[in-house]
């Protein structure tokens, strides 16, 4: 196995030749795979047999958020194994970016929210007549549509959001598109609103402290740490995603599903009644060129990794391991699923696929 030494820059054409070479299926594969183009049944066997250990640029998001750390997390699980040679976790601009960047070839690996994702398939939003080739290769957590409101701004309802001050996260982020749906869901404009704060996590906490906002949208993992930190400063209520605005949302979207925020739990703020809302699933994607053995092998260790006792980022925790190939809307990678499949086969047997 080659010696695992790091990257430097977001891609030099050496390191993305390598890269690519391991990421691609047919005779071109058989090629880089140092496989003969020569006819024959034992050539091809062979060809197909060796694949090059590749290396991997995984894009993320920003540093302070769970993607960064999870693709920290899995850099060393991804690794260890001998296909491949080197994996450089790299902060981006999070779901958006990492699609454009897997298209440009600069990233391998990324993780995303579910919506861009069916965007980008479609062609649609922000990828407007520029659909991208790329295949899940796993679920991760749910993305959940958290919206809190100061007590004393009398906000119970979505529907009570019309005349106030609300935060609906920065231009161009996952969280304005959800905030967005929502509003859209709830028949209510932005103008509606007394005032639209295009403020991140940190700076709708403080303009809420302050009281200069009544509300904020945060979609991301629960919990978030930004409510939890206001939730020490500041009397708040969190504002359900149900009904009608729930029901809109589910059916005109297929990346929505139902969450529920549950009561007394510590690690998931510890509230006292539970809060329905709705969610975007996150997922690993990968080029759909990608190597089929390369994708099974990622497949293969994330769900060996989800299953051992070594998982310590909190958002992990929250995967579930029989789960990975479910309700995507995405297709699945085929040399994911293929993996995904021996476990419906010989679910006892993890090492199935070996």
């Amino acid at each position: 196995m080659a010696n695992k030494t790091g990257l430097t820059g977001w891609a030099v054409a050496g390191v993305l030749a390598v890269a690519l070479a391991g990421c691609g299926n047919g005779d071109d594969d058989k090629s880089a795979a140092g496989g003969s183009s020569t006819e024959g049944t034992a050539d091809t066997a062979s060809a197909d047999q060796q694949v090059k250990p590749v290396n991997l640029i995984f894009g993320t998001g920003g540093t302070s958020g769970s993607y960064y750390p999870i693709g920290g997390a899995l850099k060393t699980v991804f690794e260890a194994s001998d296909l491949v040679d080197n994996v450089q976790v790299v902060s981006t601009g999070a779901s958006v970016q990492n699609i454009n960047n897997i298209t440009d070839g600069l990233n391998q690996i990324a993780i995303v929210m579910s919506d861009v994702a069916y965007d980008a398939m479609k062609g649609t939003g922000q990828f407007d007549g520029q659909p991208a080739d790329i295949k899940a290769l796993a679920g991760l957590y749910p993305n959940v549509v958290q919206l809190v409101a100061t007590r004393d701004s009398g906000i119970e309802t979505i529907a009570d959001l019309t005349g106030k001050r609300v935060g609906v996260g920065k231009v161009g982020s996952g969280v304005e598109q959800s905030a967005q749906k929502v509003l859209e869901a709830a028949s209510i404009k932005e103008s509606d609103l007394a005032r639209v704060s295009h403020t991140g996590y940190a700076d709708s906490v403080t303009e809420m402290s302050n009281g200069n906002l009544d509300a904020a949208f945060f979609t991301s993992g629960v919990p978030n740490s930004s409510i939890t930190g206001l939730m020490q400063s500041s009397d708040i209520v969190f504002v359900p995603v149900t009904g009608d605005v729930a029901d809109r949302l589910l059916e005109k979207y297929p990346y929505y599903q139902q969450y529920t925020i549950p009561a007394n739990a510590p690690e998931r703020y510890n509230l006292g009644e539970q809060v329905d809302t709705v969610a975007i699933r996150n997922m690993l994607i990968v080029p759909a060129d990608m190597n089929d053995k390369v994708a099974g092998e990622l497949a293969h260790r994330f769900h060996d990794y989800l299953g051992s006792d070594k998982v310590s980022v909190g958002a992990l925790k929250q995967v579930d391991p029989a789960e990975l190939d479910a309700n995507l809307v995405l297709p699945v990678h085929p040399g994911a699923q293929a993996y995904y499949d021996t476990l419906k086969e010989s679910p006892d047997q993890d090492d199935a696929a070996q």
